[in-house]
């Protein structure tokens, strides 16, 4: 038997775990879509009017409404893996409008990062700022104390993470909850009548 075969025998022993990708990728998204919806939830009021004012969103009330329970209920959703690829399709609606009506301008980066060949003129400028507000801290404050918790960063909040949420997203809704880690997977077969 070839190297191939042998590879491909390896592979499909592995199909028993093949539930593990989608619970961490649903396990990863659930509190990033909890604490982003809850923090649209306490903030209602000043999202309704960013979305309406910043954004030009229409019926921002109930964008708003629509942004705050696809993040709630989806995250609830993701934990027990209960209409996976269903409240996929509105988080990842949630996801595109954040990249590229919120974070766009911004470049792909999250973090003003120089080296990175992702840098923009943006990031770049961030460097001067960066250093004159470390010698600030250091000329009027506890330096070492305000770095104890890590180093002094500036936010340039950029697509990246819109993005690799939503690419999280679309592969659970091609790939489903998972198989045995999921509700979805349960009823699936329960219905079915057919032994996982």
């Amino acid at each position: 038997m070839n190297l191939t075969a042998h590879f491909n025998r390896w592979i499909d022993s592995l199909g028993v775990a093949e539930g593990l990708a989608p619970l961490a990728l649903r396990l990863y998204l659930a509190p990033v879509m909890l604490q982003s919806g809850w923090n649209k939830y306490l903030g209602f009021n000043g999202v309704t009017s960013w979305f309406e004012h910043s954004l030009e969103l229409p019926f921002p009330v109930f964008m708003a409404m629509l942004a705050v329970g696809a993040e709630l209920i989806g995250g609830v959703l993701l934990i027990i893996g209960l209409g996976v690829r269903l409240i996929s399709i509105p988080l990842m609606i949630v996801m595109l409008v954040a990249a590229f009506m919120v974070h766009w301008d911004n470049g792909w980066l999250v973090l003003s990062d120089a080296t990175s060949w992702l840098a923009n003129d943006r990031v770049f400028e961030a460097v001067e700022k960066k250093a004159r507000a470390i010698a600030i801290l250091k000329e009027h404050g506890n330096y070492r104390w305000l770095t104890s918790s890590g180093s002094i960063t500036i936010l340039n909040n950029g697509i990246e993470f819109a993005i690799t949420y939503f690419a999280m997203l679309l592969s659970l809704f091609f790939t489903g909850g998972g198989r045995y880690t999921s509700l979805d997977y349960w009823i699936k077969h329960r219905l079915s009548g057919v032994r996982p």
